[in-house]
């Protein structure tokens, strides 16, 4: 399983030129296994469009279903633990709350 982060999601929904080659092979050969999402990416998403900083094609909620249907897609659910493993990330790890979520989930996920 890999984990992506919120950005990588968007741009590979919208087939942005921003995602490399390497990124692209890598969620390509996952469609198969399990392309892991975490819930905290959905929030991240909504409040990117809510404050103008991210334009969809569609509603939200239509975005939402078109994105979580993908192949490989497994929405992933914030749980007590991934919440305790955000806290105990190493040093002065990002101070973003949401990167620190994504990132104790890979952590919980073993990716």
């Amino acid at each position: 399983m890999i984990i992506l982060d919120t950005h990588i999601w968007i741009w590979w929904i919208h087939g942005d030129k921003q995602l490399t080659q390497k990124q692209t092979k890598i969620i390509e050969a996952n469609e198969m296994n399990i392309i892991g999402v975490s819930s905290i990416s959905c929030w991240e998403i909504a409040k990117l469009v809510e404050y103008k900083r991210l334009e969809l094609p569609c509603l939200l909620s239509d975005w939402f279903k078109q994105a979580l249907s993908y192949s490989g897609i497994r929405l992933l659910e914030l749980t007590p633990e991934i919440a305790i493993e955000s806290t105990r990330l190493p040093g002065e790890f990002h101070r973003d709350p949401a990167d620190q979520i994504i990132v104790a989930t890979a952590r919980i996920y073993g990716c």
